[in-house]
């Protein structure tokens, strides 16, 4: 019986600390965004090793929020690197596709293990996404910094708003599964240890999220940063998985994605080793220890940082777009 009682306690306090360090992590990123916006004037004055530092420490902390929110990590490269650094929208782009990449490659073996990423949900889906990715990736490069800012704004906002408005995601409720669904064995199981419990779980509407799919690809190529913000919101809130799952699940999804859009950058000569290297370093070191809080964190807590980050980070894009915060 003590034994039992000792075995709870440890389990709390483990998720007790989990919590702390999201919530520390969040506003270690909100602080560096301050920071770096009130020094942008004198951007000039600091040497090249002080960017590359600051790009690593930047990434290293998205990459663990990346993880367990599903998002990938280009979608906070691009707008805060993007927003608070002084490098051209292009090359941020180019580098935020390597970025989110290299987030979704570290944190790949650990989700595939855990069951909360599924290949038979995700190869459909990355399949028609990277085609689309391609396309959009080559209109994104001919289209003014400033429009895809804007556009880039707009679309994580619509996002946010409908996450936010979404009631039942941790644990949606699913009916019949389709046809389709059932036919490319789109289910699974995994063990929820915030809950102590194993989740069944299986999706629907699998034709129109896998129509969407070609449209979350195209943006993807087109912003630069990866689908992550577009993959959970469907997989969860349209098919009907877990949220857990879905934001495991987007994470897989994201390596075929981006690797296709990212030759296109590569092509034109939008990818700077300075920008992309630390980068990319920092988001790997960072997303393996995101993968390991995924596991840990209620699924309530990971809806919450999902809706906060994208909250600001559409916000800056936007207002940088307008001309208002520049």
């Amino acid at each position: 019986m003590l034994a039992h009682v000792f075995s709870k306690l440890q389990h709390t306090g483990a998720l007790l600390k989990a919590n702390v360090m999201l919530l520390l992590l969040t506003l270690s990123l909100f602080t560096v965004g301050a920071f770096a916006a009130e020094n942008l004037p004198t951007a000039s004055t600091m040497p090249w090793w002080g960017w590359v530092i600051a790009l690593f420490v930047t990434c290293f902390f998205l990459g663990i929020v990346a993880v367990p929110s599903g998002v990938g990590g280009g979608v906070l490269f691009v707008p805060i690197v993007g927003g608070f650094f002084p490098f051209h929208l292009d090359f941020v782009r180019g580098a935020g596709l390597l970025v989110a990449l290299a987030s979704a490659l570290a944190a790949g073996p650990s989700l595939l293990r855990g069951g909360l990423a599924d290949l038979r949900l995700a190869l459909p889906m990355a399949v028609l996404a990277s085609a689309s990715s391609i396309a959009g990736a080559m209109i994104g490069l001919a289209i003014p910094a400033a429009i895809v800012q804007i556009a880039l704004g707009l679309t994580i906002l619509g996002i946010v708003t409908l996450m936010a408005l979404a009631k039942k995601s941790e644990f949606p409720e699913v009916g019949t599964p389709d046809k389709l669904s059932s036919a490319l064995a789109m289910n699974g199981i995994y063990h929820d240890a915030a809950r102590n419990e194993k989740i069944n779980w299986h999706v629907h509407r699998t034709p129109l999220g896998l129509l969407l799919f070609v449209g979350i690809g195209f943006l993807a190529g087109l912003f630069g940063m990866g689908a992550g913000w577009a993959n959970v919101p469907v997989l969860n809130l349209l098919m009907g998985a877990p949220l857990k799952v879905s934001a495991g699940t987007s994470s897989f999804i994201l390596t075929l994605v981006d690797s296709s859009a990212a030759w296109i950058y590569l092509n034109k000569g939008a990818v700077l080793a300075i920008i992309a290297v630390p980068s990319v370093i920092g988001m790997m070191l960072g997303a393996t220890i995101g993968a390991k809080l995924l596991h840990v964190l209620k699924a309530s807590v990971v809806r919450k940082m999902v809706i906060s980050l994208l909250l600001f980070a559409g916000l800056r894009a936007l207002l940088k777009g307008l001309g208002i915060w520049v």
